[in-house]
């Protein structure tokens, strides 16, 4: 096959190439631009898809001896990830830019301009496996557990599987593939995974979204709508936070108090005892099939709401306007906007937006 490969300039990728090389495809390595700041450097852990990644890509190709390209993605980058990010918070959500830069960029704009240069898929190093079902191609995690990036798959759909390769999917563990890395003289063999918002760095997330929304003094209710508090920004706010709340009255029982709501139209941040963090149903109109959809309206799965939470068993309804779940036991601090992903077994079966959330503690209980 014609392999392009996405080196981001870590360890993962210049393996996942290296293999792709290695089983006799015709492979080129492509290192996407996402951001215009030309002086961006990598800081430690901290960020991705900066010139010291660029470079690292570029010497782990040389080193496979295959051609290699920087392919300037970052107006794409910006409107698709980084607005979405910013429109998300300015809506009271709270998004996953890694999962939108995955829909968006890495299995979009990337994967459609590989199969109009006459590539067959996209090569990554994304840990996750494809099984060829009875149904057709599925997506399923990763056999080390510790590194499964199937979450952040979940929105890939049938046509973008079938041009995809994950080579690392298989591999028992991150400590092999960094031991390969260095058995290969990849010089990448020993550098650190990035971790953050790659577009905020420094990682402070409340400074930046400060900056690119605005910051405006509000309200801070209990859950009968009595003003406990003020605030310099809703934005800054989370559900299930509960530090930085500064909060001028306390409770009656005394006992510590999170965000559980986030009203942008108000400029308002509901509080309230941690127990009503508990959510026991998620619904949102925003979904999509990895693979061949279910068959049935109604259906057992699990459910996980965050990148490395556990999945949860639960019932999945798929409506004439979405999809809702209701999990065995409820789900903590759940936020609108975050993603729920949808799994039978150890398949990837879909992912929807989470819009709605019922308590499972009512208010005044």
């Amino acid at each position: 096959m014609r392999i392009l490969a996405a080196m981001s300039g870590g360890v993962d990728s210049a393996v996942a190439t290296a293999r792709a090389v290695e089983a006799g495809h015709e492979v080129v390595g492509v290192h996407l631009a996402l951001s215009r700041a030309g002086g961006t450097l990598r800081t430690g852990s901290r960020g991705c898809c900066t010139i010291e990644d660029a470079m690292d890509a570029r010497r782990a190709a040389d080193l496979l001896g295959i051609p290699f390209y920087v392919w300037d993605f970052s107006e794409r980058f910006r409107d698709d990830v980084i607005e979405d990010f910013i429109s998300e918070y300015k809506a009271g959500r709270t998004p996953n830019p890694c999962l939108r830069c995955n829909e968006k960029i890495k299995f979009a704009a990337l994967l459609e301009r590989a199969i109009e240069l006459g590539f067959d898929a996209v090569c990554t190093g994304h840990y996750a496996t494809l099984v060829n079902g009875e149904g057709g191609l599925e997506l399923h995690r990763a056999s080390d557990a510790a590194k499964d990036q199937s979450y952040v798959l979940g929105v890939l759909n049938a046509d973008q599987l079938a041009h995809t390769y994950f080579p690392l999917g298989a591999t028992p563990s991150k400590a092999l593939v960094r031991a390969e890395a260095e058995a290969r003289g990849l010089s990448v063999a020993q550098k650190p995974d990035s971790h953050d918002i790659c577009f905020i760095p420094d990682g402070d997330t409340r400074g930046w979204l400060a900056e690119k929304v605005g910051a405006e003094q509000g309200e801070i209710v209990d859950r009968t709508g009595a003003v406990v508090g003020t605030h310099e920004g809703a934005h800054a706010f989370t559900v299930g936070q509960r530090r930085g709340l500064k909060l001028g009255i306390p409770a009656d029982d005394g006992k510590p108090r999170f965000v559980l709501e986030v009203r942008p139209v108000s400029n308002t941040v509901v509080v309230g005892p941690k127990e009503a963090l508990a959510i026991a149903e998620i619904s949102g109109e925003r979904f999509s099939w990895a693979g061949p959809a279910p068959t049935e309206s109604e259906f057992a799965c699990h459910v996980q709401i965050r990148a490395h939470a556990e999945p949860v068993p639960a019932v999945a309804s798929v409506t004439e306007t979405g999809v809702r779940v209701i999990p065995e036991a409820p789900l903590d601090g759940v936020a609108p906007g975050q993603s729920a992903v949808i799994y039978v077994g150890t398949r990837v079966l879909g992912q929807f937006t989470i819009d709605h959330t019922v308590s499972a503690v009512p208010a005044g209980v």
